[in-house]
This record gives structure tokens, sequence and C-alpha cells, in this order.
């Protein structure tokens, strides 16, 4: 959901920034930095799911020799 959050929110700070209504430019800063935030953390949550997999794998590999 965070490219959506991103996206909606660059769409409302423009729609803002357009009708020089300040709360709506807010809400879509808002939302942008939302959605900014939730793919950093899906990112990171890769990366350590990844490395979760990696440890498992050596693990898995030391029992069997």
């Amino acid at each position: 959901m965070g490219l959506l959050d991103k996206l909606l929110g660059r769409g409302k700070k423009a729609a803002g920034d357009l009708t020089g209504d300040s709360s709506l430019r807010r809400e879509g800063v808002d939302q942008e930095q939302e959605g900014l935030a939730e793919e950093r953390a899906e990112k990171h949550e890769e990366k350590a799911q990844a490395a979760r997999t990696e440890a498992a794998a050596r693990k898995a590999k030391r029992e069997t020799t």
C-alpha cells in the first residue's frame, strides 16, 4: 500500500497547491510520507527475511554434516 499512499498523497498535495487549501496539502504531505515510510519498512522486512532464511539454511547444512 506504500506506493498507493505515496501517489494519492502527491495528488492531494498538488490539489491543495492548486486550490490554495493548506489542510488538503498537509494531508497529502502526511499521506505521502506515510507511503514512503511503509516502503522503507517493507524493504527492511525483506532484508530481515532473507537473513533469517540464510541463517536457517546454514544451520540445516551444519546439522547434516
